[in-house]
């Protein structure tokens, strides 16, 4: 595999003979491709696989769009398209369906299944990982695979998805695989190149509309980096630092104002009429804050940042807020100052493109999703985008946004992973953010992603991102992370239970071993193992060294300072065995007495140069622990995924889903073991030995969907378990103790086999899923569910998968059941949102 700079590889490409089907592309498109797009196409035209590493908004997907006119050049050839999200999939189908016409495309998210046969198909990565251990027909003809956002495969819940698809592809197809700029390309280029075979890398790290990065404090915006030096050397602006310090010793003012602000959800992210609004602390409006004529060290008012950038022609802009209540309260805060973004032609526009959209909502529904205030919103030009919001809204403010006539949006950062909504400029309001467990900084990538967002290709001759100041921040470290571009792709993979059953299915355990060695978590380890290696030889050649000093002429010196270590440990134990049983003294004491008489009786402790060998020896025994650990490491590592391969297999053949051959040692499915292999999911074996065991048998279709959806449920933070008096009632209580048992079980087994275990299911849902599945309205599911309706949303499609599992592997009294829980649930606005 050959890594080329994306200019070496145009020059390359340049003194080549023209490829023709590359120039007739390129003569479809209204702008020129950059150099690293023509280097990653030739390679495609000429056969191989590529590796695509560019900065968000670089313009990657333009090397997918080659792949497809490429398949669609070829008689019968197919490509799928394959992201990390159904959101993601559904925007890239509109695109080809725009493109290639209704007939030739297709979508498959789990939840929508259009024209699964069509020449092109996009898709979750998980219905592609899903397809190959099936075997399914519609592989046949698979040309290419673009596999957008690859780095994802670092996501440590989702991660090993990303793993298994590279490696099962049939060989004859190609690969498209574009990521953010890592820092470890080259190493994740040569495991495609170890697994595919003819794989290229085009690494590009130029943005194509440059990034001016700002600082606001106060009301003044300033230059983060000084403009005198050169852009390589990213120096700190000197006025920066000065401000910096003056606000430092300015303790009466400092932080200002924060950016909380009151007030209940809007735009289907509230919790129903009487779920009450968010608590949130801060200031409101523009009543005690700091406005256009502010101290210049105090903390400007939103609508005030709003208002500067408008003036500045910095709008539209994203502000990254990183919490779904602080998203709905910035949109009140600015909405209460008065702000009006929109003239009265865009309003009207915007009103049309939201009750087409919106049509098909109940108007029963309207008010319990904030349906009024989020058009209000909008109509000013004014949103907020987290997941918390109803997906035909999330979706309609995409679309205002991309159109220019919602100006100011608030947003989380999933609104970084890949949606189409470039800005004008980009504005974090912290650098920090709650990972679930403690506020963390964030990190050179995530800061790349996020900033990644500014700037408008073919619009902007450059994008901004304002880092809105705060005490806790220096600048020295702001430059430094917004100075690194890159960062490290690293593998989550880890074999499961499904991934067991079907891989051992197809290839048997010994080839299935040798796959799992090829993983990239593997190929990592192994790669961190020559550097181990490396040093161990280094540390080994010291100790020879060190050996010739400490060598005695009167006999074996490190025999006698073994001995005087054992001696020495073993002393400094008294106190500890002061406080032991009178046995436990006499013995420490009969070995102390032992220790000494063979020290003094050895032939080393009469040499006169005896303490100078001992110095030696000393430095040779620590060398020798550190060394030790080496090796230690060294095993741990080498054939690591391989060894949970081994435990996950004896907790199956425990349970009777493999069996051992006892001639062969190899092992073969049971009955049990198919229908585990057809059951995807992070409690995959939880819901097989259900199942199997018939804890399900006597739930009707609600209790059903309930006791899904506490299967699948995760809940956040402020989520809890509901109290068990809530739970639905009859055969589901006891169908939910026989289930938490099994759990138990399990566990137990799977500690006995050196595996983590589970956790325990999440009850939170279960009362507010069952009544929605029995026909409950809206309005009440969202107040017995506490949560935003875009999340209970989101939840129903989880637990909607889990049913067509269910209704697909089950016996006939689940299958049927499931039939049925799946049509109860999918209704209203479940039914209606197509993303999620």
């Amino acid at each position: 595999m050959t890594q080329l700079s994306a200019a070496e590889r145009f020059a390359l490409s340049q003194a080549r003979s023209k490829a023709p089907l590359l120039e007739e592309f390129r003569s479809g498109r209204t702008f020129d491709l950059d150099p690293f797009q023509i280097a990653s196409c030739q390679i495609l035209e000429e056969g191989k696989s590529v590796l695509v590493a560019a900065p968000t908004g670089a313009g990657k997907t333009i090397v997918a769009e080659f792949a497809v006119f490429l398949a669609m050049s070829r008689p019968a050839a197919k490509i799928f398209y394959t992201t990390p999200m159904k959101a993601l999939s559904n925007q890239k189908y509109n695109e080809f369906v725009e493109e290639w016409g209704f007939d030739n495309v297709g979508i498959l998210t789990g939840d929508t299944n259009v024209n699964s046969n069509a020449r092109i198909v996009v898709m979750t990565t998980e219905v592609l990982r899903n397809m190959l251990y099936a075997g399914s027909d519609t592989l046949n003809d698979l040309a290419f695979v673009v596999m957008d956002e690859v780095h994802y495969l670092a996501d440590k819940f989702r991660g090993a998805v990303w793993e298994e698809v590279i490696i099962h592809l049939p060989q004859p197809v190609r690969l498209v695989s574009l990521s953010a700029t890592v820092s470890n390309a080259e190493e994740f280029g040569d495991w495609l190149q170890a697994v595919r075979g003819d794989t290229e890398i085009v690494v590009s790290e130029d943005r194509p509309v440059p990034l001016d990065q700002h600082v606001l404090i106060g009301n003044k915006f300033i230059d983060l980096f000084d403009s005198a030096a050169s852009a390589a050397q990213h120096r700190v602006n000197p006025e920066l630092l000065s401000l910096a310090q003056s606000q430092s010793r300015a303790p009466h003012i400092r932080g200002g104002q924060s950016f909380g602000g009151g007030g209940s959800s809007r735009g289907g992210g509230g919790k129903g009429k009487r779920g009450g609004g968010h608590n949130g602390g801060g200031q409101g409006g523009g009543q005690g804050g700091f406005g256009a004529n502010a101290p210049m060290l105090g903390r400007m008012n939103r609508a005030d940042v709003v208002q500067m950038l408008g003036e500045k022609n910095l709008l539209p802009a994203i502000f990254f807020v990183f919490s779904r209540v602080g998203c709905d309260s910035a949109v009140e805060q600015v909405l209460r100052s008065g702000i009006r973004l929109t003239d009265a032609q865009e309003r009207e526009e915007i009103r049309a493109i939201v009750d087409d959209r919106c049509q098909s909502l109940l108007d029963e529904d309207l008010g319990v999703l904030g349906y009024w205030d989020w058009l209000d919103g909008l109509e000013r030009g004014v949103a907020a985008h987290h997941a918390g919001l109803l997906p035909a809204f999330k979706e309609v403010v995409e679309e205002l946004f991309q159109r220019k006539l919602v100006k100011a949006v608030f947003a989380t950062e999933t609104l970084a992973l890949g949606i189409n909504m470039p800005a004008r400029s980009v504005v974090l309001e912290k650098l920090d953010k709650f990972n679930g467990e403690a506020r963390v900084p964030l990190t050179p990538g995530e800061y790349t992603q996020l900033t990644g967002r500014a700037g408008r290709r073919g619009i902007d001759v450059e994008g901004h991102s304002v880092i809105q100041w705060s005490n806790a921040l220096d600048p020295q470290t702001v430059a430094s992370l917004a100075s690194r571009r890159t960062y490290p792709l690293n593998s989550s993979f880890k074999p499961t239970y499904n991934m067991a059953i079907n891989l051992i299915t197809k290839f048997g355990r010994s080839r299935t071993r040798d796959i799992l060695e090829s993983s990239f978590a593997q190929f990592q380890a192994d790669r961190s193992v020559v550097d181990l290696a490396r040093k161990v030889k280094q540390q080994e050649e010291s100790l020879l060294g060190f050996a010739e000093p400490m060598a005695c002429h009167l006999g074996d010196f490190e025999s006698y300072s073994t001995l005087r270590r054992r001696l020495t440990d073993l002393e400094k134990t008294g106190a500890q065995v002061e406080h032991g049983s009178r046995a436990e003294r006499e013995k420490r004491n009969q070995e102390l007495a032992r220790l000494r008489k063979s020290l003094k009786s050895h032939p080393c402790h009469s040499c006169p140069d005896r303490e100078q060998h001992a110095r030696w020896a000393e430095r040779w025994w620590r060398l020798k622990r550190e060394t030790d650990k080496l090796v230690q490491q060294i095993n741990t590592r080498t054939g690591a995924v391989a060894r949970v391969f081994d435990r996950v297999c004896d907790v199956l053949v425990d349970l009777n889903y493999l069996a051992r051959d006892p001639d062969s040692r190899d092992l073969a499915l049971t009955p049990s073991g198919s229908t585990l292999g057809r059951i995807y999911g992070e409690r995959d074996l939880l819901v097989a030995e259900a199942l199997r065991q018939g804890l399900w048998n006597k739930l009707d279709a609600a209790s059903l969907a309930a006791m899904a959806c506490a299967v699948v449920f995760e809940p956040r933070r402020d989520e809890g378990v509901i109290n068990e008096r809530y739970l639905p009632k009859g055969e589901f209580r006891e169908a939910l103790a026989n289930t938490q048992t099994l759990i138990a079980e399990l566990d137990e087994l799977e500690h006995h086999h050196k595996l983590p275990g589970g956790n325990p299911l999440s009850t939170g849902l279960c009362q507010a899923m069952h009544r929605w599945a029995k026909g409950g309205r809206l309005d009440d599911v969202l107040f017995d569910a506490d949560m935003a309706a875009g999340d209970f949303v989101r939840w129903c499609k989880q637990t909607i998968d889990l049913l067509d599992q269910l209704s697909n592997v089950g016996d006939g009294d689940v299958a049927r059941t499931a039939r049925s829980a799946l049509d109860n649930v999918r209704r209203g606005i479940v039914a209606y949102s197509t993303v999620g």
